[in-house]
């Protein structure tokens, strides 16, 4: 299984950007992770990852604590499946992604600037992995 945290647009503030990726590089000791930039008119993530479960952050999304989360990753092992993971612009994502999202998703009902974000999803990636190993980090 990997891992795919993709987000859309420029990350404006370096110091998020680099929490976020610490987070992906301590994630990568369980599962190889990998971030990165994308724009929606030159990457389909559904030709790029045909066989990954999509999971889009959107604010309208389900909300999960953070053992809820672990266990998609858990059967996202089990399966066999890749996870990606998608974190909109500005402006969100395109419509016609969200309705071939097979999750979506929302951090919290409170706006926040996305290279935050993008920070509170890679620790949250991390967290998962460490609730599934018993490492003591999540305590």
């Amino acid at each position: 299984m990997k891992t795919f945290l993709y987000y859309i647009g420029k990350a404006k503030d370096p110091h998020a950007n680099a929490l976020a990726e610490d987070y992906i590089r301590r994630s990568d000791r369980y599962s190889e992770c990998k971030m990165a930039e994308i724009r929606p008119d030159r990457v389909d993530i559904w030709a790029k990852h045909p066989n990954a479960k999509k999971i889009l952050l959107d604010p309208a999304g389900k909300s999960f604590d953070s053992g809820a989360f672990a266990e998609i990753f858990s059967k996202a092992e089990m399966s066999g499946h890749d996870l990606v993971f998608v974190i909109g612009g500005h402006d969100g994502h395109p419509e016609a992604w969200k309705i071939r999202a097979d999750l979506l998703v929302s951090l919290s009902a409170m706006t926040m600037p996305h290279e935050l974000a993008r920070a509170v999803l890679a620790e949250q990636i991390y967290r998962a992995f460490t609730i599934l190993r018993g490492h003591p980090y999540p305590r």
